[in-house]
């Protein structure tokens, strides 16, 4: 399956947003504080310009009686999905495949260089 074709995963700031925040008419201002973090970063997280990181993972958790887990699954999905498909990763010349080293120059010359 062409990679363009699989959707792209959600930001956890608009599960945040969608399932608990607006649901639950919290305010913003409240909840930033109880979170422990700026109102600020409660608005670039909601609007997926923001990350959500372990700290903030687990205060959402207790927040919102679910897990850092899914949180930081969120915010990897859609972090991988967002390199893969928009970001600008450099060519990389395979080194292993099927648990054998590959001979190609490029090789080669790595594997004299790391001896050295």
């Amino acid at each position: 399956m062409n990679k363009h074709h699989i959707r792209k995963p959600t930001h956890p700031g608009t599960v945040l947003d969608e399932h608990y925040i607006k649901p639950l008419e919290l305010n913003l201002d409240e909840l930033a504080q109880r979170l422990g973090i700026a109102r600020n970063t409660l608005f670039k997280i909601r609007t997926g310009k923001a990350s959500v990181t372990p700290h903030l993972a687990l205060s959402l958790a207790k927040a919102f009686d679910t897990t850092p887990q899914l949180w930081l699954n969120l915010q990897q999905k859609y972090d991988l999905w967002m390199e893969q498909n928009m970001g600008v990763h450099h060519r990389v010349i395979q080194i292993i495949k099927d648990g054998m080293f590959l001979p190609v120059p490029q090789n080669l010359a790595l594997r004299k260089r790391m001896a050295a």
